[in-house]
């Protein structure tokens, strides 16, 4: 964020504004961890296959989608 945009905003505004990233950040950390875990889980369980690469097709869209809306 731009320093001169947050010294003119008021404390409030800035909580409600932290309330609003947090929780989905958080859901975004643990939706990527679970789905990492499920391809290498599918990867030691039956080796390279559709089931490996499915899940980080997701985990790619959560990061692009992240910082797109990070601009």
């Amino acid at each position: 964020m731009n320093d001169n945009r947050l010294s003119k905003n008021h404390n409030e505004d800035l909580i409600n504004e932290k309330k609003d990233v947090h929780p989905s950040t958080i859901f975004n950390a643990v939706l990527i961890g679970l789905l990492v875990g499920i391809s290498i889980y599918s990867t030691v369980k039956n080796g390279l296959g559709f089931f490996t690469f499915f899940p980080l097709f997701f985990v790619y869209l959560l990061i692009r989608r992240r910082k797109i809306v990070k601009k």
